[in-house]
């Protein structure tokens, strides 16, 4: 698969993990297509903690679905209905979990590139799990980033040591298959924009009709979650 295609076919994964574990093989070439990314300054400011214990899994699990159900309860009641059948998880059917950190002392206290815009650390560490899940998907595996967790529960169930923060828990294992649609458009919960209404030129104005002409020179939108 070429890098379009595996931006094309990559989905946030739920419910299509097949309950198999990934193998140590394809789990360090995931890892080490991570470990390339680009990063400010060439700090490298990203750790990976590869968590399968399935005491620990179910353990962060379960703290998932409360604060999954305290999302849901502060949802006026059509959005709630809307969120009710989406699973938000695979924490125990992928059986690994792929913890993704951010150290802002990586390098030390003078960072080529950070020192105007201190984001780019992070950003460093987003462009990481990106070439991960794009890895993943040309492998047949599936990725699920969990975000309803309290990070403080989080650091503590990992022994995660300050100043290092965490960016993503990533669910990742061997799937059934990948979606067409993404879940959230399928589930009716938002659909995606047209690529033309997020095109801008020259200044950040309203997309209108007199880039019109210009649409055919665009290249395709590319559906992913």
């Amino acid at each position: 698969m070429d890098v379009y295609q595996a931006i094309a076919a990559r989905r946030d994964v739920r419910n299509e993990f097949s309950g198999e574990v990934i193998d140590d093989a394809r789990l360090m070439r995931v890892l080490e297509a991570a470990h390339r990314a680009p990063s400010v300054g060439n700090s490298q400011p990203w750790d990976f903690v590869v968590v399968q214990d399935p005491d620990t899994l179910a353990r962060f699990a379960d703290h998932v679905a409360q604060c999954r159900d305290d999302f849901a309860r502060s949802l006026p009641a059509d959005r709630a209905t809307t969120f009710r059948p989406i699973n938000i998880e695979g924490i125990r059917t992928s059986g690994t979990g792929v913890v993704v950190t951010y150290d802002p002392t990586r390098g030390g206290p003078h960072i080529l590139g950070r020192h105007t815009i201190d984001e780019t650390g992070r950003l460093s560490v987003a462009l990481a799990i990106e070439n991960l899940w794009l890895a993943a998907t040309d492998e047949g595996l599936g990725v699920g980033w969990v975000s309803f967790y309290r990070e403080p529960y989080l650091r503590d169930l990992l022994a995660i040591p300050d100043p290092v923060t965490v960016v993503a828990w990533l669910c990742l294992g061997p799937v059934t298959e990948l979606q067409e649609i993404p879940d959230l458009e399928r589930f009716g919960w938002r659909s995606r924009r047209p690529l033309t209404d997020a095109v801008h030129r020259e200044s950040f104005r309203p997309a209108t009709d007199e880039f019109a002409t210009d649409r055919e020179s665009l290249p395709a939108t590319v559906p992913a979650t």
